[in-house]
C-alpha cells in the first residue's frame, strides 16, 4: 500500500512539474472559468450580463440589510434569522444535511442549505431555480412555514414596530418606508457584499504562483474530467443543469426533491466547497472526495478513482476565499407594539 501511494505521489508530482501555468490559465478561461468581481460595479456588470434585475447599491442599505439578516424577529418564533441556516461563520451554510426551521422541524423535502457567500453571482436561486434575484429569494424563507413561518404582513408589522428600523427605511426608501419588498431588497443588498476572493482568482488574474503545482494539477484534472461543463462561470456553478445525466444518484431517495418541472437542478457553487459539507441538494454525502467521485458516475458517466478525486479536491480547497469581516449588529429594542413571538 505504501509503495502504491509513493508511486502515485511521484506521478502527481511529475505531472504537476510538467504543467505550464500559462497554458493552464488559457484552458481555464476556455472552460468558462472567471475571477470574482473586485467591487460592486463589477457585480452589476455580471448581473446585467445574466439579465438579473437589481436595485441601486449603497453602504447604508447594506448595513440595514445586515441587521435584518441577523434579525430573529423576522421569524414567527423570534428565534430564527437568515444567519441560522446561512451561518456566515460556517461557510455561509449550517453544517447539517437538511435545514431545520420553525418548531425545530427539518425541511420536509430534506433540502440542504446552500451557501450564501457569492450567491449574488448565481444566475438562479433555490435548488429548483424558482427565483432569479436575491431579493425574491429572501422572501421565500421568511414566509415559508417550514422555515421562518412569518407571513409578509406580519414581517412588516414586526419591523415597523421598531422606530430605529422605521427611520432607517424612511431615509433609504423614502415614502414607501417599511414594505416586504424593501425588507427583502435590503437583505439582498447586504448579501451582495458577501464575496470571497481566493488564490484561484489571483491565478485567473495572471499570478502563476497563486496556486501550487499540485493545485494546478488538480485544476487540470478538473477541466480534463469535464467538471467545468456544469461548474463554470464566475461562481463555478450557480446555473440550472440537468441532474442524473449518466447514472442514478446514490442517495436519490433521501427526500422527495425532483428539481424543476424539467428535472433541472441548480448547480451549487464550488467556491468555499471545503467548508460547506454535507453535499448535494439533500446533504447525502459528507466527504468531498466521495462527492467528486459521485459526480463522476452520476453526471459524467465516468469512474473517478481515489487518486484523481484527491487531486481535484486539492484544487477545490484553493477555492476557499477570504471572508469579509462582519461585526454582529446590535438590534433595535422591542416596543409594546412589537408582535410577540409564537413558538
Amino acid at each position: 500500500m505504501m509503495k502504491r501511494f509513493a508511486l502515485f505521489s511521484s506521478i502527481v508530482f511529475a505531472s504537476a512539474l510538467s504543467l505550464n501555468a500559462a497554458d493552464l490559465l488559457t484552458e481555464a478561461k476556455q472552460a468558462g472559468l472567471q475571477p470574482l468581481p473586485k467591487d460592486q460595479n463589477g457585480v452589476e456588470v455580471i448581473l446585467k450580463k445574466n439579465g438579473i434585475a437589481f436595485s441601486k447599491f449603497s453602504k447604508e442599505k447594506a448595513e440595514l440589510g445586515k441587521k435584518l439578516y441577523f434579525e430573529p424577529r423576522l421569524s414567527k418564533s423570534g428565534l430564527i434569522s437568515c444567519n441560522t441556516c446561512h451561518n456566515l461563520g460556517m461557510g455561509g451554510a449550517d453544517g447539517i444535511a437538511a435545514a431545520v426551521g420553525h418548531r425545530w422541524k427539518a425541511n420536509p423535502h430534506h433540502l440542504n442549505s446552500p451557501t450564501v457567500y457569492n450567491s449574488v453571482l448565481n444566475s438562479t436561486q433555490f435548488w429548483d431555480g424558482r427565483a432569479q434575484t436575491l431579493a425574491d429569494q429572501a422572501k421565500g424563507p421568511i414566509e415559508a412555514k417550514p422555515e421562518m413561518a412569518t407571513p409578509a404582513k406580519l414581517a412588516v408589522e414586526k419591523i415597523s414596530s421598531l422606530p430605529e428600523y422605521q427611520a432607517a427605511f424612511t431615509k433609504i426608501y423614502g415614502k414607501s418606508g417599511v414594505t416586504f419588498d424593501n425588507i427583502a431588497d435590503a437583505i439582498a443588498t447586504f448579501e451582495r457584499t458577501l464575496l470571497t476572493p481566493s488564490r484561484f482568482d489571483k491565478f485567473l488574474a495572471g499570478d502563476s504562483k497563486a496556486l501550487s503545482k499540485n493545485e494546478q494539477a488538480g485544476l487540470k484534472m478538473f477541466i480534463d474530467k469535464g467538471c467545468a461543463a456544469c461548474h463554470n462561470g464566475v461562481n463555478l456553478g450557480g446555473s440550472m443543469q440537468a441532474f442524473e445525466v449518466a447514472g442514478k444518484y446514490k442517495f436519490a431517495k433521501l427526500g422527495n426533491f425532483k428539481g424543476d418541472s424539467n428535472g433541472m437542478v441548480k448547480t451549487p457553487t464550488l467556491r468555499n466547497i471545503a467548508e460547506t459539507a454535507p453535499y448535494f441538494h439533500n446533504g447525502g454525502i459528507w466527504s468531498l472526495t466521495d462527492a467528486i467521485k459521485e459526480m463522476g458516475s452520476t453526471q459524467l458517466g465516468i469512474s473517478i478513482n481515489d487518486e484523481e478525486a484527491k487531486s481535484i479536491e486539492t484544487f477545490l480547497k484553493a477555492l476557499t476565499g477570504d471572508k469579509p469581516t462582519i461585526t454582529y449588529p446590535q438590534l433595535p429594542i422591542a416596543t409594546e407594539k412589537t408582535p410577540k413571538p409564537e413558538l
